[in-house]
């Protein structure tokens, strides 16, 4: 289970009040990606976050290009999306792409990425993890938490 071992820290653990977060979310797969968006608003409100900037892009391929023109103006960034595996090898690239350009913003500007992309080998796995009613899990949700933790560890570092 991906789940598995997962941190116990809950939205509701972090005082983000003082940080401007922005989503960035692509609008394939419709359904999921409303859960995942709705798993962040929900833990970004938890976690006091005022009026987080939802941006919508059209795929997981275009996350990291969004990402890093918000990353210019927020304290942490979360990325949404799916990508569903096919029968040629565009998942792996899209995935690859996906993973490594936002990897590269936030090494390059320093501010944290909430990973909130799902690769999945059929449509039911990401229902699972998007947070719906009868998902397993919240992986929208818990991409915001990852984002606003680690927005909150950079600035207590002081550097």
């Amino acid at each position: 289970m991906s789940g598995h071992g997962a941190p116990t820290l809950a939205a509701s653990d972090l005082e983000g009040s003082q940080l401007k977060v922005a989503v960035v979310a692509s609008r394939w797969h419709e359904q999921i990606m409303d859960g995942l968006l709705g798993g962040a608003q929900r833990a970004l409100a938890e976690a006091g976050v005022q009026d987080p900037a939802i941006v919508r892009v059209a795929g997981s391929f275009e996350l990291p290009v969004a990402a890093r023109r918000l990353a210019g103006a927020f304290d942490a960034v979360v990325a949404l999306g799916i990508v569903i595996r096919g029968g040629t090898p565009h998942f792996d690239y899209v995935c690859q792409a996906a993973t490594m350009g936002l990897t590269d913003v936030s090494t390059a500007t320093g501010v944290p990425i909430g990973f909130g992309v799902l690769t999945t080998d059929d449509e039911q796995q990401g229902l699972d993890r998007a947070g719906l009613e009868g998902s397993s899990e919240d992986k929208g949700y818990d991409a915001a938490v990852a984002a606003v933790d680690a927005a909150l560890t950079l600035r207590g570092l002081g550097l």
